[in-house]
């Protein structure tokens, strides 16, 4: 065998080539306009810029480092919807324009990076919702927040509905994200106003009365219902499926245009089944006029044909969303349901409390609860839990003043009692669990958090 001397071996073309582009100089920061041209040439109606370390982005860092370790700047895309058609009672039209305008931004997404490649910068693009990192379900399963990050780069501000109202289109939009190493000049001014208009529609209009007059969101009514056919709610027919002794069982729980709804689902992208909110939104200046000349009118165009309608609004039974539609609209059939957030660990249990959170069981007492949990890699996993007159507080981290109850002991064990997989007597009685305090606030604490 003949060794070529080391002082006189022949670099591979590739490398070469790869190393004088190496050492060519570095891109040049874009400019805002440069990248303002780009995204409206790939489909954008609105982009705007923020770079990572912004102070309201701290929650995302992490995440998308972890995505793309590249990333300097956000680029945030806005893509408008026709508002007829989401505004229609009609809903497979509603969830057509959901869909088809998703497609849209990832498609402009898509063709930015392709154009931030070619000029020297590293991109990429996480999807504008589905799919998602499913194995930290129910965790935190998305890549970046598009609506924190459209806010933070001043492209609209966060509605009473959770939704992010732009100054020209109102809540008629769907957003993305673009990641990149590339370092934007400018930044857009800061919005002088909120576009939100305090009309309150969106509190009329939702039919799990997840928005709240004062400002508070019933995260999960909104997931239960309006997002049923997206995630958990495939799986609680699964188990409806199970438990169902035969076909006439199972046709009592799930109906002839559920099975169709959900196969449909499956079949076509998963339906919204409400939407309201942004629906009935006069906010933008596309879009207030009709509002602002005629607001009855407005009401029976747009708000009544949706809360007239006959739909099937489904709840997890003892919730403030079952109590709100029953009172509130009679008229649309009551669907019960599991609960679309099961906590798989300890510190997924205690985040996942304020999103699961009854306001009407809890007024009228308060209670303190202390919680000291061990997982199975011997870690203990200490929290205070209070309710206070329909309000919850959680500290995930310590353990605060003086509890009125204590609940130590295995971690899994404490999750299959909250699911109804355990019997918490029988655990205490083996010595899985040890409560002390007033266990029958225990009862009052279950009433809060329905499943």
């Amino acid at each position: 065998m003949t060794i070529i001397p080391k002082s006189i071996r022949v670099e591979h073309p590739a490398i070469a080539a790869a190393k004088l582009r190496t050492e060519a100089a570095a891109p040049q920061t874009i400019s805002l306009e440069m990248l303002r041209a780009w995204a409206l040439a790939a489909g954008a109606d609105d982009v705007g810029v923020v770079e990572l370390d912004h102070p309201e982005l701290e929650e995302e860092r992490v995440p998308v480092l972890r995505a793309f370790p590249a990333a300097v700047s956000l680029i945030s895309l806005v893509v408008r919807m026709h508002p007829e058609n989401v505004r229609s009672p009609a809903r497979s039209v509603a969830n057509h324009e959901f869909h088809h305008t998703g497609e849209a931004v990832d498609d402009c997404a898509r063709a930015l990076v392709a154009r931030l490649v070619a000029a020297g910068h590293r991109a990429l693009n996480p999807a504008m919702a589905f799919p998602m990192e499913m194995d930290d379900f129910p965790g935190r399963t998305w890549v970046v927040s598009h609506k924190r990050v459209a806010v933070a780069a001043q492209l609209g501000r966060m509605g009473l509905h959770r939704n992010v109202i732009h100054p020209r289109f109102g809540s008629f939009i769907v957003l993305g994200t673009v990641l990149t190493s590339a370092r934007i000049e400018d930044r857009l001014p800061r919005l002088a106003y909120d576009p939100c208009v305090d009309c309150k529609l969106c509190v009329a209009a939702c039919p799990v009365g997840a928005i709240e007059p004062d400002g508070a969101f019933r995260f999960s009514a909104c997931l239960d219902h309006n997002y049923r056919e997206f995630m958990t709610g495939f799986g609680d027919v699964l188990e409806d499926v199970v438990e169902s002794r035969d076909k006439h069982e199972l046709r009592e729980r799930l109906t002839i245009s559920e099975s169709a709804s959900m196969w449909q689902s499956l079949t076509y992208k998963a339906n919204y089944k409400a939407a309201h909110c942004v629906a009935v939104c006069p906010a933008g200046d596309d879009v207030l006029g009709p509002f602002v000349a005629d607001r009855p009118k407005f009401l029976d165009d747009v708000l009544r044909p949706l809360t007239e309608r006959s739909e099937p609004v489904y709840v997890v039974r003892g919730s403030d969303a079952e109590a709100h539609v029953r009172k509130r609209f009679p008229h649309k059939p009551v669907r019960v349901v599991r609960s679309s957030l099961r906590a798989t660990t300890a510190p997924g249990f205690f985040r996942a409390l304020p999103l699961v959170f009854q306001r009407g069981p809890a007024k009228g007492w308060r209670a303190t609860f202390h919680f000291e949990l061990t997982d199975a890699a011997g870690t203990t996993h200490r929290a205070t839990v209070r309710i206070d007159d329909g309000a919850l507080t959680v500290n995930a981290s310590a353990l605060e003043g003086q509890g009125d109850v204590t609940i130590r002991g295995d971690a899994q064990t404490w999750l299959d009692v909250v699911t109804g997989k355990r019997n918490p007597v029988w655990m205490v009685v083996r010595g899985k669990l040890r409560i002390s305090g007033d266990r029958a606030l225990l009862d009052r604490f279950a009433r809060c958090f329905p499943r």
